[in-house]
């Protein structure tokens, strides 16, 4: 039989296929929502820690406005903290996922793959922390003080912290991302090239989405990492082309 004959399928095979990566995806996502829920519960053990670090920033107790608004915080503190554990085992699911379109010699990446994307979502996370966060808080504290006295509430304060935290931390992905998206041939880098334009348009409507504060100064300062990281991923889809170049 030849390749192309063996390309062919019918559209029961097809559908059989479709079916099949469906069931891969809920396996996947059912062991990455355990990982979750095993990392959410050991946060609980120093999840008190982490909320009186998360508010050293501010500088201060944070309000609560209902009876119940202070222990779902600290769940949703603890939520996140699972989910930053966990990353690694989401990670390696993901890998799962993605791996069966990738040819025999291309799986060794696995190791590669989960220790740079949990250590690229790290470093996304500490330059959020060490440069963007106390940016954004010392310029809402600061913004109109003989108009506006800045008593926040936990929900709120601990809501957009975390938030901004995760997301940025999820961001630095996006030289990986891109470099197994062309190396399915899902991307290119003579695409990525062309289109800075748009990419860069794209940066600041994620860096506005992920910002805390609308500030022009901590908004380019999340578009700084990402435009570079941008341009990183354009060397690394070319790499990973290279499979599509040799055909």
């Amino acid at each position: 039989m030849s390749k192309t004959e063996k390309s062919k399928k019918t559209p029961a095979e097809s559908e059989e296929t479709i079916l099949g990566h469906l069931n891969e995806l809920r396996v996947r996502l059912t062991w990455a929502l355990i990982s979750l829920v095993i990392g959410t519960v050991v946060s609980f053990t120093f999840a008190e820690s982490l909320l009186r670090f998360l508010i050293a920033p501010y500088s201060g107790r944070l309000q609560t406005l209902s009876p119940t608004e202070g222990i779902e915080t600290y769940f949703k503190v603890a939520l996140v903290a699972g989910a930053v554990l966990a990353m690694p085992l989401i990670l390696y699911q993901l890998w799962l996922f993605i791996a069966p379109a990738l040819e025999r010699p291309e799986k060794r990446y696995v190791y590669v793959f989960v220790p740079s994307a949990t250590l690229l979502f790290l470093l996304g996370i500490a330059f959020a922390w060490l440069v963007l966060l106390p940016a954004a808080i010392l310029f809402l504290s600061d913004f109109l003080p003989t108009i506006f006295a800045p008593e926040w509430t936990g929900r709120e304060y601990l809501s957009f912290t975390t938030t901004f935290l995760f997301w940025i931390g999820v961001s630095f992905e996006m030289p990986l991302i891109i470099f197994f998206l062309a190396r399915v041939g899902l991307v290119n880098a003579t695409t990525l090239r062309q289109q800075w334009r748009a990419a860069v348009v794209i940066i600041a409507i994620l860096a506005a989405a992920v910002t805390p504060s609308i500030d022009p100064v901590t908004m380019l300062l999340t578009m700084a990492p990402l435009l570079i990281l941008y341009a990183f991923s354009i060397f690394l889809a070319r790499v990973g082309q290279r499979r599509f170049d040799r055909q």
